[in-house]
Order: C-alpha cells, then structure tokens, then sequence
C-alpha cells in the first residue's frame, strides 16, 4: 500500500520522533524501560506481538521509506566467486593454477578477474550487489497504536544476485527480506493497558508495560527481537508489509 494513499496522521508522523541517521536510528533514543510490575496480564490489555499479526485488525501501512540504497554491478568480489560462475567449459580450458589459487581470496573487480586469467571480462558474470535498508510505520486508528519497523534484503553486507537487469535483482533480492533492528512505538490509547511480552526473558523484564504517550518509544531490545520473530514467523499471512515494501523499491 502506497503511503499516499493512507489517510493523514498527524499525531503518528515520523515527523514526531528525533533525526535518524541513515541505518535508521534516532540520535536520541526514547527508551521503554521495564520495572517491577507485578506480572499479572490485565485479561483486556493488548498484548503488541499478538496485535501486530492479527489479520482481524485493520492494520495500514504509513511512511514505508528507504534509508539506505546500494545497487551495483560494480562491486570487488573474492576471485572464488568470479571463477565459479564461469561455464565449465571455460573453466576446462583454463585449470586453476598456483597462481589463480593464490588469489582465491582476494577481492577484485571481474575486469582484474579477466586480466588475472587471460580472458575476456565478456565471459564473467556480473552480479548485481544490492542492500537496502528501510523503514515504515504500520498503525491502528482503532487501536490508537503505530509502530515502526526496519526492513532490509540482507544481514550481510550486500547480496549478489545474477540476473541480467536491476528490475530482476531487485525482486529476487526482496524474495525473502526480513525486519531487523529497532522497534519504535507510538501508543496514545490511555484507557486500555498496551504491553509486549519476551517470552525467552526473566522475571520481571519479560513483561513490559508501554504507557501511553505522545512520543514514540523505543522498545528493550529483548522485547524488539520478541515483536520481531513474531513478525517473521507470520509474515506471510500479513501480505500488506510485503505489498508497500515492494511497492517502495519498484
């Protein structure tokens, strides 16, 4: 879903939270701390993790932005993976030797690969390197509750993809992207308890109460990993993430 599309937020704009530097984070971070509430579960409070999955739930998707952007063909590789994406019949005709084993490890340009082996830079594979990094609000009116995630393609530092043009690469890299990072939370409902539950934490950081508040909230990072697995684990029946996502890097 296009963000342009989305009815006007104002109290929910990313406007509201500190500058982010380009991998997403606020120079200034509104941490949620937990203290030592008692853990008993109020039967009416929202429990985040459950609320964000939960396809009964008119969910929308505001702001999805791209933060950092990296496609190229021009990227060093490893000599190894230049080798092995030549045809083996080239590889037949030119066997490693000491030399080219020598190098195995060392990155270069493929016009440094075609140089080191004697061939044309034609026969070599280029891959696109792609890595994109971005973020998006996904919110409730009804709930009074937004909540802004970071996605990207890859954990790595880029991921090569062989495909002859940019518009492939990017739909194969965004195959299987994935949320990561920080967790922000914008919570305004004061008449209904909002917590989020880590279910691999102790006592009593494992139950964590967000007030309401007109800032957004950084979530313990134990508790963003929580709302993060949980995400991953039912992302694929919660096709509005993957149709803004893609939507963004078209």
């Amino acid at each position: 879903m296009d963000s342009s599309t989305l009815p006007a937020l104002p109290d929910m704009n990313n406007n509201a939270v500190p500058p982010q530097n380009e991998e997403g984070h606020s120079d200034i971070d509104a941490d949620v701390e937990s203290t030592n509430r008692p853990q008993t579960i109020d039967p009416n409070a929202i429990i985040l993790a459950e609320a964000l999955t939960d396809k009964t739930i008119s969910w929308q998707i505001h702001n999805c932005k791209i933060i950092k952007k990296t496609v190229t063909q021009d990227l060093p590789l490893p000599f190894l993976y230049h080798y092995d994406n030549l045809d083996d019949g080239i590889k037949t005709s030119h066997p490693l030797t000491p030399t080219l084993l020598a190098q195995f490890n060392t990155p270069m340009p493929t016009h440094e690969a075609a140089t080191l082996m004697g061939i044309g830079e034609a026969l070599f594979a280029k891959p696109w390197h792609i890595k994109i990094i971005g973020s998006l609000v996904v919110f409730s009116e009804a709930l009074q509750l937004a909540v802004r995630l970071h996605w990207t393609n890859t954990g790595k530092e880029t991921q090569q993809i062989y495909t002859k043009n940019e518009a492939d690469a990017l739909l194969t890299a965004f195959e299987d992207w994935q949320f990561f990072g920080r967790v922000d939370v914008l919570y305004k409902n004061d008449k209904q308890t909002l917590i989020s539950i880590d279910e691999q934490g102790s006592q009593p950081e494992s139950l964590l109460t967000i007030d309401a508040s007109h800032d957004y909230q950084q979530l313990l990072a134990t508790h963003a990993l929580a709302v993060i697995v949980k995400l991953e684990a039912d992302k694929v029946d919660l096709p509005w993430f993957d149709k803004a996502i893609l939507a963004r890097i078209e």
